[in-house]
């Protein structure tokens, strides 16, 4: 699709990018709570999807989107260049690990990983996005998320519901701990597929809900309507 994915306020192209603009990013793009946020990190921000939600749902956020590919960070910039808030979202192509900070503190981080799962797929069939997975585990996503979140901050995620509980485990190791929990599914009858999972360093009673994406008639549920209304054209 070399038009690319066209948004309200915002076109994205990714035909540069093994993970393409999808669901997934949409969603944790609009989930994620950015009213407070001053600086933000898109960790794996593929074609800068996610960065540019955030920055069109907050006019005053500084986001990063760290990339480890260098055809998708360059297609990232190139897809930040074009919208309304270049200023505002810089790209950097580093392995999130080794990325340097510079004492930086982020009030929230975001990631819609790639997990493989029997469930998700087979990391053959995506070999560039199983790289990434590699190169990310998620127990090294959570070490770096604790050091780089301020005290207040966020952790956001996107996550197949079958590694759910693993990811809350790796995350409660690093002293993050479960704040909000979406489950999302995609019509009323199926069980969820995704879920979507907010982090923080202070323990709080966690906020669970579930999002149905279409009704029975297959026609977008009125709440995911309302989630992406800003976004989807």
């Amino acid at each position: 699709m070399n038009e690319g994915f066209r948004f309200k306020q915002f076109t994205v192209r990714h035909d540069r990018c093994a993970m393409k603009v999808g669901t997934d990013g949409v969603l944790l793009g609009a989930w994620a709570r950015v009213d407070d946020a001053k600086k933000a990190l898109d960790v794996g921000t593929g074609t800068g999807l996610i960065a540019l939600m955030l920055a069109q749902r907050n006019s005053s956020l500084r986001v990063v989107g760290v990339e480890i590919d260098e055809a998708a960070a360059q297609q990232a910039a190139e897809n930040v260049a074009a919208s309304p808030w270049p200023e505002r979202i810089r790209i950097v192509q580093a392995n999130f690990r080794e990325m340097e900070t510079e004492g930086e503190r982020y009030d929230l981080i975001v990631s819609n990983p790639p997990f493989f799962t029997e469930e998700t797929g087979c990391p053959d069939a995506a070999r560039q996005a199983a790289r990434h997975a590699s190169a990310l585990p998620t127990a090294a996503l959570m070490e770096k998320a604790e050091q780089l979140l301020s005290e207040e901050g966020r952790l956001c995620l996107i996550v197949p519901t079958a590694v759910s509980a693993e990811v809350i485990g790796e995350a409660a190791l690093q002293c993050l701990f479960l704040a909000r929990r979406t489950e999302v599914k995609t019509t009323p009858r199926k069980a969820a597929k995704r879920t979507l999972l907010e982090f923080t360093k202070i323990i709080t009673n966690c906020e669970t809900t579930t999002l149905t994406l279409r009704d029975a008639e297959n026609q977008m549920s009125p709440t995911y309507r309302a989630l992406t209304e800003a976004f989807y054209l």
